[in-house]
């Protein structure tokens, strides 16, 4: 079958697989680089080290989250929350201004989607091949092919396991495990459950992920407005459509710029004409651009058939960038922000909790004193040791009964019983003193960390 744009009006077979064309241009080259960009950040930065551990790591076990020079806690979710709202807010912002741009140059749906499409193009063909292999009986040939894609399949899916699971399992001590032949540990069980999922849905679910599955794709039209960025055919200019050869004069002939080719069809990895107009299933990868600036080229006419434009664009209104929507957006993403960047500033470092042993209120000693136990708890947040010194803070005449000093490893806790006294010459009648657990980090000039608590005495 000849690559003739003129020649393939189709873009499946009977049965609906989809069978993508091969093509250049610049965007196509923008998602590479993007994708190379993500890729690169995905599959290394678990094999960084830092402070002499895994830079990126979410130990579930041990219920510490690393990263680079900070490690966060279970008690740190809040943050997590925050960043999560933040990036829900900037991603609406995104895709009022641009449209679906994340999903077409960054979802990793799309982006692995792109990477299996690749493989099935070196070892089976472009799309025509991969059309008359689909349709040839099975021999040696047809076997070979698809072994050999499938085998390529496997090998990045398994690549994406390692790499995955390798953000909750130190990653060196996964791939040595492995390499030894423990695949029957949870961590290699893990592997091959991520692997698996990546194998269906980048090798054969593909677009159904983006059509039937993602929630995105059902509520991005409450986000967008006559001034969003898609990728839509100008009518106006293509229509009406028909083909022709580069010498004839189209105009004269009552046609517009479009050919009737088809390629935009046949670079689209969800199938759908992009010349019926804005559909849920446009991913907004931008292949048809590509595809119909290339026709373009060869016809000798002006690019831009299809493009990046807007409802307004088309309307011939202006283009209106600062919108009330937008700015609001805006508005809330700075403001959290401000507060996520103001509660890590805030965030304590050591952690200080203080439980009153309440099976006895307090104790008298022989010498008349009276006293109190607490139970305190310290986690070392940090990802170098420390030395801290527990002290009282307004302790109104209240001491220790003994000195507190210890060093604690990075990321240790330490449980331990402390007594309170209080000299009997100041208690008279029953009551309660107000005062604060006061943790010092010797190591560095922060600020000491302060925990309150209450004494309870009986009258003298």
């Amino acid at each position: 079958m000849s690559d003739s744009p003129l020649l393939i009006p189709t873009r499946t077979l009977p049965e609906g697989k989809i069978f993508t064309r091969s093509f250049t241009g610049r965007f196509r080259n923008l998602r590479l680089l993007g994708a190379g960009f993500l890729a690169l950040l995905f599959f290394g930065t678990s094999w960084i080290n830092w402070n002499g551990h895994q830079a990126v790591l979410w130990d579930l076990e041990t219920r510490q989250f690393h990263v680079f020079g900070t490690t966060f806690w279970p008690q740190d979710f809040m943050l997590l929350s925050f960043a999560m709202i933040i990036g829900a807010l900037l991603l609406f912002a995104v895709t009022m201004v641009a449209g679906r741009v994340w999903c077409g140059y960054a979802c990793p749906q799309s982006v692995w989607t792109w990477a299996f499409m690749w493989a099935e193009n070196i070892t089976e063909g472009d799309r025509n091949q991969r059309m008359k292999l689909q349709q040839a009986p099975w021999g040696a040939n047809k076997l070979f092919k698809r072994s050999s894609k499938h085998l390529l399949w496997i090998v990045m899916s398994l690549a994406t396991g390692i790499a995955f699971v390798g953000y909750f399992v130190p990653v060196r001590e996964l791939v040595h495990n492995l390499a030894q032949l423990e695949w029957l540990s949870s961590s290699a069980i893990w592997v091959a459950i991520v692997a698996s999922l990546t194998y269906v849905n980048a090798g054969w679910v593909r677009e159904k992920v983006c059509v039937h599955m993602c929630p995105y794709a059902r509520f991005q039209s409450v986000m967008f407005d006559r001034n969003t960025l898609v990728i839509a055919y100008d009518a106006a200019r293509g229509d009406t459509r028909g083909s022709r050869k580069k010498i004839d004069d189209h105009k004269a002939l009552g046609l517009g710029d479009c050919i009737d080719c088809y390629m935009c069809v046949q670079v689209c990895p969800t199938g759908i004409d992009i010349r019926d107009g804005l559909q849920m299933d446009c991913i907004g990868c931008a292949a048809c651009i590509d595809a119909c600036d290339d026709v373009m080229d060869k016809m000798g006419y002006e690019r831009g058939l299809v493009s990046y434009t807007s409802e307004a664009a088309l309307a011939g209104e202006p283009q209106k960038i600062l919108r009330p929507r937008l700015l609001g957006y805006g508005a809330i993403i700075a403001v959290m922000l401000a507060a996520l960047f103001m509660s890590l500033n805030a965030r304590e470092l050591v952690d200080l909790s203080v439980v009153k042993d309440r099976s006895v209120i307090y104790r008298h000693t022989s010498d008349g004193n009276i006293l109190n136990v607490y139970r305190l708890k310290v986690t070392n947040k940090t990802q170098q040791p420390a030395r801290y010194t527990l002290q009282l803070h307004n302790a109104q005449g209240l001491s220790l009964s003994r000195e507190h000093q210890f060093t604690l490893k990075a990321g240790e806790i330490y449980d331990f019983p402390v007594t309170v006294k209080m000299p009997s010459s100041l208690h008279q009648a029953a009551g309660m003193i107000h005062f604060d657990f006061e943790l010092v980090n010797d190591s560095t000039p922060l600020l000491p960390n302060r925990e309150a608590a209450n004494f309870m005495y009986p009258a003298q």
